[in-house]
């Protein structure tokens, strides 16, 4: 193999590019062998190391090359993505500071530096950039959608439908703007996209992912006008699609929460650490997807002495972290054992040393994830200051509002309402192992108690926090920060309690759910 510097580092990208990995590892090792003084090489080099999963050679190969080109952007920009990747939250910011000047002048690293920003919990500072971006990308479609996306996350919703219907008279078949733009608001007999979306789905023939995003921008928005039962058939439609496209069992995850009970028990939590801990308070907030976990957070995000992190997956992943060792991430269900063998402590450093970049300035911060309901056994032993609070809210309720949300990742159970059923199942017995072996660590907020008696049910979640009545604390639509989850909209509403029961309008039609939750309250 022959060829200049260019030449080699091409050839590798066209491997990369065809997903060959073979050739592209013998590419770029002859690359670097003939070339090692060329930086796009180390650029090309850590690109492939991080897609193939493997972070740390991908942060050494492009901290090499930045030794090369010191003020190169597009390797300060990479240095960003290995930083995100490893969990380097503080050096990742670091790093995006340092990037954005050298990027000035190239309007694609700056979007994508909006994009990472974003990533990193930045929403204004990603909405700069993405502004500064489109002053020479103009209405480039995909700097449009992640500039609508970060201004919903901030609560400008009316920017954000106005980008959206700019996009979509220019790119029509970016099917995932429409869904999108559903989301921005509730939609009114008078004025609303059904007809238009109900055309699309008749006459433009998209991709089934195309497909799937229409069924339920139509679902929504019919609900919104009140024609239940035609948006039940948009959500069913839409989630059947889905589901055909994944590969998933029910049973794997049935399994992992009852394991998850057997294992972490009486007997486990009796190792709980007892070294030092962080001087801030971490709050953990958990509950099935729809459950009312935004909610709480956003109650709690008013007081001044709480800052929420958002939905981070720093736990799980120093669960992992600590329980692989130095080989590869065991399997879910290898995971489960595995992670008893970890002393408790040590999880817990690896934690704190993992969100130290985010730390805020306030003494108590929310993690909410809602999955770290399978960690709460963990969660509790590993850091003995946490709060931990979940939240419940009526079973079927919540079932529903699972089935009828296109989740971006996760939740694979969601678009089938059998297979809700039995995860919501394995789910509640998961939950009262968790009161009866947590017992007081453990509050519990039901979602109808919060919302019917709001004064009362937010004194005794601060007084779970250990933390003083604050009066902000029952505004929570006053809250500013940004928010990036399913109910970015919904939280920037006065508390009510309009959708309390919404899915009895379809009861009939959950009957494959119902029967799986009879005797759950």
């Amino acid at each position: 193999m022959t060829g200049t510097a260019r030449e080699l580092d091409l050839a590798a990208r066209r491997a990369m590019a065809s997903r060959n990995a073979g050739a592209a590892r013998t590419a770029i090792q002859h690359l670097l062998r003939t070339h090692p003084t060329y930086p796009p090489a180390w650029l090309t080099a850590s690109i492939f190391d991080l897609d193939t999963g493997r972070p740390g050679a991908a942060l050494a190969a492009i901290r090499h090359g930045l030794t090369l080109a010191p003020r190169e952007p597009t390797l300060h920009v990479q240095l960003l993505r290995c930083l995100a990747a490893a969990g380097e939250i503080a050096a990742s910011r670091d790093a995006l500071r340092l990037a954005e000047p050298l990027a000035a002048s190239a309007p694609d690293l700056l979007h994508e530096l909006g994009n990472a920003a974003a990533s990193l919990g930045l929403q204004e500072e990603a909405l700069a950039l993405m502004r500064q971006a489109r002053i020479s990308l103009g209405n480039d479609p995909a700097l449009l959608f992640n500039m609508a996306a970060v201004l919903r996350y901030l609560g400008n919703f009316a920017e954000a439908e106005s980008l959206l219907d700019d996009l979509i008279s220019r790119a029509p078949h970016d099917w995932q703007a429409y869904a999108l733009r559903s989301q921005l608001r509730t939609q009114s007999p008078a004025q609303n996209h059904i007809a238009e979306l109900e055309s699309l789905l008749r006459t433009a023939c998209p991709p089934w992912a195309g497909e799937v995003q229409l069924h339920y921008a139509l679902g929504k928005e019919l609900e919104d006008i009140g024609a239940h039962h035609r948006a039940f058939t948009q959500f069913a439609a839409g989630a059947v699609l889905r589901r055909n496209h994944l590969r998933y069992d029910v049973a794997e995850d049935v399994d992992a929460m009852d394991r998850i009970a057997q294992c972490f028990g009486n007997t486990y939590l009796q190792q709980a650490s007892v070294g030092s801990q962080d001087k801030k308070t971490p709050i953990f907030v958990f509950g099935l997807p729809r459950s009312g976990t935004t909610l709480v957070e956003r109650i709690l995000g008013c007081h001044p002495q709480i800052a929420s992190l958002g939905e981070l997956n720093d736990f799980p992943a120093s669960v992992i972290a600590c329980a692989a060792g130095p080989g590869a991430p065991p399997k879910k269900l290898d995971l489960i054992p595995a992670s008893t063998a970890v002393p408790p402590a040590h999880i817990g450093a690896a934690y704190l040393a993992r969100i130290q970049g985010r730390a805020p300035a306030t003494s108590h911060f929310i993690d909410k994830l809602p999955m770290n309901y399978l960690y709460a056994g963990l969660i509790a032993a590993a850091l003995p200051t946490a709060k931990l609070i979940l939240v419940l809210r009526d079973p079927m309720a919540n079932g529903y509002g699972m089935y009828k949300t296109l989740f971006q990742q996760g939740y694979p159970f969601s678009y089938d309402l059998d297979e809700i059923g039995q995860y919501m199942n394995a789910y509640y017995r998961l939950v009262a192992h968790w009161q009866r072996t947590l017992g007081p660590r453990l509050t519990t907020i039901r979602y109808e108690s919060m919302i019917a008696s709001r004064e009362p049910e937010t004194e005794r979640l601060l007084a779970a926090t250990g933390l003083a009545w604050h009066s902000a604390c029952l505004y929570p639509e006053r809250n500013p920060a940004p928010t990036t989850t399913q109910s970015a909209v919904q939280v920037r509403e006065p508390v009510h309690n309009r959708n309390i029961d919404s899915w009895r309008h379809v009861a009939a039609e959950l009957a494959p759910l119902a029967r799986h939750l009879v005797g759950i309250v």
